[in-house]
């Protein structure tokens, strides 16, 4: 698309192109955050340690996302557990038992982050690159 602009009016029109590209890239971004995140939310569920609570699953379905800041250019989700928080540190890192020795370490959290890392990576650049 060709537009014919003045010279006294060329840089208020790259300006309006470079705001109109900023805003586009800004809601791109946000929605491969928000992709990526349901992506992490779902490899933590499907990874999670199902010896807690097995036979209802009440640990790996108490993970959800919330968006916990946004504005026009930005967007920040957290990927939690509602409600067995108390549990995450305790399943992924292991811990001391009663009679002594410890638990072995179940990691399903950083697994998961270390995929939404990347991810969120090939997102940008694919939306970056298709424009």
């Amino acid at each position: 698309m060709s537009v014919k602009v003045s010279v006294d009016d060329l840089a208020d029109e790259i300006a309006k192109e470079l705001e109109k590209y900023s805003k586009a890239s800004a809601e791109g971004v946000k929605s491969a955050v928000k992709k990526t995140a349901k992506h992490v939310c779902q490899q933590i569920k499907d990874t999670a340690p199902r010896s807690h609570s097995k036979r209802s699953g009440t640990y790996a379905n108490s993970w959800t996302t919330k968006n916990t800041k946004e504005s026009n250019e930005e967007l920040e989700v957290t990927v939690y557990s509602r409600n067995q928080y108390q549990l995450t540190h305790l399943l992924e890192h292991g811990h001391a038992v009663k009679g002594g020795g410890r638990t072995r370490a179940q990691p399903h959290i950083a697994p998961a982050e270390l995929e939404g890392i990347d991810m969120l990576e090939k997102e940008i650049e694919k939306m970056i690159k298709d424009g």
